[in-house]
């Protein structure tokens, strides 16, 4: 019997993996929204939510998880931006550490400006988890719009993922 559970366990594990890896979330479109929240730690996020900034998609931007010695204009600088778009259009976030305090970080800031719509920019592999704890984080009366960063994770990078992901929703139904 024991062996039969651990059989069926392994088996949920790995269909649940594959659907994992096999259907990532995608980039979306440019939609409009009311904000963009760029969560920092993966090539192409930031310049994802810069592009759509400076294309009109949203009026806000948050960069969660910005290091305490970079200013903006470094930013700018090293994102080819104006420097203009930085001091009326984003915030840089600090507080944030990993990704369940991205999605207190952006739970605070969003309450303050009152938006419905916020796009999230993270990797694709991360998408998935990101969503769960900004969707914990926040109102149920905001609209959380996907828009995943394309990437070519390792199988390795994508079973630490998965597993992540595993435990943090387990940790939800326990009210964690």
């Amino acid at each position: 019997m024991i062996v039969r559970l651990f059989a069926v366990t392994l088996l949920t594990w790995m269909l649940g993996f594959a659907w994992f890896a096999i259907f990532l979330p995608q980039p979306l479109d440019g939609r409009p929204t009311d904000a963009i929240v760029v969560l920092t730690g993966g090539a192409g996020r930031i310049d994802r939510g810069l592009a759509l900034l400076q294309e009109g998609a949203a009026k806000r931007m948050l960069i969660s998880g910005v290091d305490r010695s970079v200013r903006p204009s470094e930013l700018a600088a090293q994102y080819d931006a104006p420097e203009r778009l930085f001091s009326c259009c984003i915030t840089l976030g600090r507080e944030a550490i990993d990704t369940r305090s991205n999605a207190i970080e952006t739970s605070r800031w969003l309450e303050r400006r009152h938006f419905r719509t916020v796009r999230l920019i993270t990797t694709d592999w991360h998408m998935r988890r990101a969503a769960l704890e900004l969707r914990q984080a926040v109102p149920g009366r905001l609209t959380i719009i996907y828009d995943a960063v394309r990437s070519r994770p390792s199988l390795t990078m994508l079973m630490r993922e998965y597993n992540k992901y595993l435990l943090r929703r387990a940790a939800a139904l326990v009210g964690i």
